[in-house]
């Protein structure tokens, strides 16, 4: 009985040793992994790519890395946000590591798509809201302006920010230019984009349309239907011209002749201005036309008097 009780015992003693044997060489394989890592993963190579506007070395030092860094011991976000923050036309940034030496940093950049006023300040932003540039109001030139919303403290590559109250109107706002950017039409937005009233949104669109959507709308349906509404009249030989309503239901649209156009912009006085020289080309014609028939007339009753 005594031998038998010695037996287990050894064996219950090589199980408990065998387990701990078992955890002390997993935790030496991973030290000596770590250390491996530590000392022969060392960035020699940073390789950028996308990038138009900014230089490889501006990229670079906006990400902070310098020969030498341990490759897998950089933060990847952290590297992506400080690019993005300094160098604003950057949308998004994508970092890969490639053993054993390369970092790759790969890049899309922003489109502006339309400008903001803040006081006497204009800013530049992309389809995203985030601001791009800061100018005068040449910035503004060619480009759609947004109007109803006014910015919270803008700074150049932040997000567009507005009081609480304004917040949903900038969330439509968003939809409506990520639905235009999708859709490839961000280039024919023009003039302004009016976000005055509380239940629809109003743009220009080409030379001399106005489009008018919901406030609330599903964005990525009402542009597939502008598209729609679009490339019959073209076919057609239709003007795009006048004011093209989308608020109806059941895809139907209204093109009405006379353009809707902002109070008090460039675009709306130039609109008066060339309907009252119209008025006055006319004038001067239904003048003429009126002596023409006072004149007739005496011509008449001196023959009936003869």
């Amino acid at each position: 009985m005594a031998v038998r009780r010695n037996r287990r015992s050894r064996r219950r003693n090589r199980g408990r040793f065998g387990f701990l044997y078992k955890l002390l060489s997993t935790l030496v394989i991973c030290a000596a992994i770590l250390l491996g890592c530590v000392v022969f993963f060392r960035v020699n190579t940073v390789v950028v790519s996308g990038q138009s506007r900014y230089t490889e070395a501006e990229i670079i030092e906006a990400a902070g890395v310098e020969q030498g860094d341990n490759l897998y011991g950089l933060d990847k976000n952290r590297i992506a946000q400080q690019i993005i923050t300094q160098l604003p036309y950057v949308d998004d940034v994508i970092i890969q590591r490639s053993p054993p030496d390369t970092l790759i940093i790969q890049v899309t950049e922003s489109s502006p798509a339309a400008v903001i006023r803040s006081g006497t300040e204009y800013f530049l932003m992309d389809t995203r809201c985030k601001l791009l540039e800061r100018g005068d109001a040449s910035l503004a030139q060619d480009r759609a302006e947004v109007l109803g919303l006014e910015p919270l403290a803008p700074a150049v590559g932040t997000r567009l920010a507005v009081d609480q109250e304004q917040q949903a109107k900038l969330d439509s706002l968003k939809s409506l230019l990520d639905a235009i950017r999708a859709r490839q039409m961000t280039g024919s937005l023009t003039g302004f984009i009016d976000l005055t009233a509380a239940n629809e949104i109003r743009f220009g669109y080409g030379q001399d349309l106005t489009i008018i959507v919901p406030m609330n709308a599903d964005f990525q349906e009402k542009t597939f239907q502008l598209k729609r509404v679009l490339e019959p009249m073209d076919q057609r030989g239709v003007g795009r011209q006048g004011t093209l309503d989308l608020t109806y239901g059941d895809g139907e649209a209204h093109l009405l002749p006379q353009r809707w156009l902002p109070e008090g912009t460039a675009e709306e006085e130039q609109s008066q201005a060339e309907s009252s020289q119209t008025d006055e080309s006319a004038a001067p014609a239904e003048s003429a036309a009126q002596s023409q028939t006072d004149t007739q007339g005496e011509t008449d009753e001196q023959a009936q008097e003869e």
